[in-house]
């Protein structure tokens, strides 16, 4: 069925109301499966079907935006040239920051993590994905506003690695900072800008991540009843 409202066409929801317990079981059991979820720096070079890279690219998309813009670009890239390149200039950008850029005290902080400027992984996984914001669009050579593109690319990041998660691969957020050189190399238009980077794939055979603790409830959250 659908309704024209200020002159537009609407379709009429289909909302699944499932019943109480239902709903308990499911936020519990994608709260439980998405705990698990670990950032991983050590990945295998297992092969992925494009397929499952394409269902997760296309759920990230589903994420809302602001007036409905979608300004995103999703620059999904398995050339092993390519990510040479990529690693070859995050490594750069990554090497300064670690030498000269960072403080002593976002050092420290990274000191649990175990991370530093070294990044073999980009060469070693099947996938990068490499979202890109669009600062604006472009049609008939006329520029057109998108709105909360900020807020609109990093929800859809969030949709992007619950995605990644939930098919069974691993991922983690790489913010080589300043990351222009993936604007270079991936030859974006001028319209768009690098957001994040996401290598995609499964882990390594013997991988160790972090022994950390999630902040509780209590800490994260506030309740006004």
């Amino acid at each position: 069925m659908e309704k024209v409202i200020k002159g537009h066409p609407h379709i009429q929801l289909k909302f699944d109301n499932a019943a109480i317990e239902t709903l308990k079981v499911r936020s519990e059991e994608f709260y439980l499966s998405m705990n698990k979820r670990r950032s991983v720096r050590e990945f295998s070079s297992k092969s992925i079907p494009k397929e499952i890279i394409e269902n997760i690219v296309k759920t990230a998309a589903t994420a809302p935006s602001g007036a409905h813009k979608q300004p995103w670009t999703f620059c999904v890239i398995s050339n092993p040239d390519l990510k040479k390149k990529i690693r070859e200039a995050a490594e750069k950008e990554e090497y300064e920051s670690y030498q000269n850029r960072m403080s002593d005290q976002w050092l420290k902080d990274l000191e649990p993590i175990g991370t530093d400027w070294e990044k073999p992984f980009l060469e070693t996984v099947p996938y990068i994905i490499v979202v890109f914001k669009k600062i604006y669009d472009e049609e008939e050579g006329q520029k057109k506003t998108n709105y909360y593109v900020n807020e609109s690319v990093g929800i859809a990041c969030g949709f992007l690695i619950s995605a990644i998660h939930q098919a069974g691969l691993a991922t983690l957020t790489h913010t080589p900072s300043p990351m222009n050189f993936l604007s270079e190399i991936l030859e974006r238009p001028k319209n768009e800008r690098p957001f994040l980077l996401l290598p995609v794939g499964y882990p390594a055979e013997e991988t160790y991540v972090p022994k950390l603790d999630r902040k509780g409830l209590n800490e994260i959250a506030e309740f006004y009843s």
